[in-house]
């Protein structure tokens, strides 16, 4: 067994998702959870910006003495995975849009991927989307107004959901859409919102649970599974959004 925290950190508030379904598979654990709205949205960042972010987080963590690191940001999985892992001795566990599951389903699916710029554009993604384009037809929809959405407080969010979608509507060309990846955290809590806009005759796929069930398998392998009281520590760059993380975790 093994106390130590769990650190678990995005953007900003969307990995407050993956903490959430965490808690719900490992209630037994100590968690620190760190957003960093102050410098959200990494999706249209530089990636050297991103990279900078994600190590200058993590040093902090590893000063906590954290067992394992759950990067709850695709789009810091995709740009900074790599140098992490070989930083730092502890298990790293990131995201990526579930489009594996959405494929396995079935073939010959309309499939969107709601993502942020930069992860739609990186090289990672481009892989994973190679894997299953010829079995399915797969529309990319970069949504970087979906993180500001969630980091302002989902006010008006049917709205803005709707008015996003509907600049990429000539895209969709009138196909019936069989499936939306969720490929960034912060868009499971305007999930409802995405569903109701196709009358929720659409499957909603999000990566949140393949992560937390990685971050329990790597514990259990090392013997690092927590026995003691659930614990949640949430910071944030910007202190002004810790009301509203606070109101984001299901505890």
């Amino acid at each position: 067994m093994n106390n130590n925290p769990i650190g678990v950190f995005d953007s900003g508030l969307g990995g407050i998702s993956v903490l959430n379904t965490c808690l719900a598979l490992l209630p037994n654990e100590h968690y620190i959870y760190f957003g960093d709205s102050l410098h959200a949205p990494y999706g249209t960042k530089e990636n050297q910006e991103v990279i900078d972010r994600c190590i200058a987080i993590c040093d902090r963590f590893i000063e906590a003495n954290v067992k394992a690191i759950i990067v709850a940001c695709n789009t810091a999985t995709s740009v900074a995975i790599q140098v992490l892992r070989e930083r730092y001795s502890i298990p790293i566990i990131g995201m990526e849009p579930a489009l594996k599951v959405a494929a396995h389903n079935k073939e010959n699916q309309n499939i969107i991927v709601m993502a942020t710029p930069l992860t739609l554009k990186e090289k990672k993604f481009a892989r994973l989307m190679e894997n299953y384009a010829n079995s399915n037809h797969i529309l990319k929809l970069p949504c970087p107004n979906f993180v500001e959405l969630v980091e302002s407080g989902l006010h008006n969010a049917q709205q803005q959901v709707n008015n996003q979608i509907d600049v990429y509507k000539e895209q969709l060309e009138g196909r019936n859409i069989d499936s939306i990846v969720l490929g960034c955290t912060h868009f499971l809590f305007i999930k409802n919102e995405i569903a109701n806009y196709f009358n929720y005759n659409v499957q909603l796929i999000d990566g949140n649970e393949g992560t937390a069930r990685q971050l329990r398998h790597l514990l259990e392998i090392e013997n690092n599974l927590g026995n003691h009281k659930q614990k949640v520590e949430i910071h944030n760059s910007d202190e002004s959004k810790l009301p509203l993380s606070y109101q984001l975790l299901d505890v």
